[in-house]
């Protein structure tokens, strides 16, 4: 945690020189990669079907999952037959492996496990990116374009459009690469890109600005829908990319909070994590209440969020995805 708050300060942090060598290290590293697919000398995996890659440039919490939830949503009304691959972070395999509604967040992620509930749509997960999509074109026929969760640097799947994502807020933080900063590859992959798009406002390189608001309250135990009492006190945990977002939401909803607690991304939460939190009800996001629900209280509770595409985003990614169909 306080590697990741030093990364979008200003100026570099005296210790995180240390780890510059490192950081010029992976550059190398990841040039030569990326060198190697588009030369040919690797292969890359062509699908039957337009893909989408949603993807970000540093690491976590640039709203990447609401993204392919409300572009799936999108997609299927109009007329679309969206499919989706992730890797499945911390999921077990064995891989590839078709996400099922009865799935468990140990098993799947739980990233994937909530795409699946929320969009209807297919979700295929393996950390190469090209079985998933070609376990999704087998099992799958009726989907006509694949939407790749995170995956911009899985080079080893050819793709059609990348909507690479920014958070406006922090940006590309110190502008350095892992690990002396946030980045898996440099700013220059923003320029010329032609779908940059930020969230929580407008960024420099963004061409579109996607607003992510706050959505419905449920229980975490059973998903009942519920009306949120703001007028009492509450607790907050949260295991996301950008802990302090959901906290600064809750804030700005008028929510009074009594204490709060921030994990890292993908956090697996046990009971022994709320056991100084028992005195109030308990709010958490979406994507942390999957994790939670076996050992959950009855005033334990989540907040779903709704990332609102812009209708411009929607005329030209349309238009450029029908190209892209034909051409393939």
């Amino acid at each position: 945690m306080w590697l990741q708050q030093q990364w979008y300060k200003a100026r570099l942090h005296p210790l995180l020189y240390l780890l510059t060598p490192l950081s010029l290290l992976f550059w190398l590293m990841t040039n030569l990669r990326r060198s190697f697919y588009f030369s040919g000398l690797v292969p890359r995996y062509k699908a039957s079907v337009p893909v989408i890659v949603v993807g970000n440039i540093s690491v976590g919490g640039t709203g990447k999952t609401p993204m392919v939830v409300a572009l799936c949503k999108w997609l299927k009304e109009e007329g679309w037959q969206p499919g989706i691959i992730s890797r499945g972070y911390g999921a077990k395999g064995p891989f590839p492996h078709s996400v099922s509604e009865t799935d468990k967040p140990g098993k799947v992620g739980d990233e994937p496990l909530l795409m699946r509930h929320r969009t209807g749509c297919p979700v295929i997960i393996a950390p190469k990116r090209a079985k998933a999509a070609e376990l999704m074109t087998e099992q799958h026929p009726e989907v006509n374009v694949i939407i790749c969760d995170d995956g911009l640097q899985h080079y080893a799947l050819k793709r059609d459009i990348e909507l690479i994502m920014l958070d406006a807020e922090r940006g590309t933080g110190n502008g350095w690469l892992l690990p002396a900063g946030p980045l898996r590859e440099g700013p220059w992959r923003l320029k010329g890109a032609d779908w940059v798009i930020s969230n929580y406002g407008r960024h420099a390189f963004a061409q579109h600005v996607v607003d992510v608001e706050p959505g419905s309250w449920f229980r975490v135990d059973n998903n009942e829908k519920i009306e949120l009492n703001v007028d009492d006190k509450f607790n907050a945990v949260a295991g996301i990319g950008f802990p302090q977002r959901f906290f600064n939401s809750l804030v700005d909803q008028g929510i009074e909070l009594h204490d709060r607690q921030a994990f890292s991304d993908h956090h697996v939460f046990s009971e022994e994590n709320f056991s100084q939190l028992t005195d109030k009800p308990i709010l958490m996001t979406e994507k942390d209440a999957g994790k939670c629900q076996p050992f959950a209280q009855p005033n334990w509770y989540y907040q779903t969020i709704e990332a609102k595409l812009p209708e411009v985003m929607k005329t030209n990614l349309l238009a450029e995805l029908e190209r892209k169909k034909n051409a393939h």
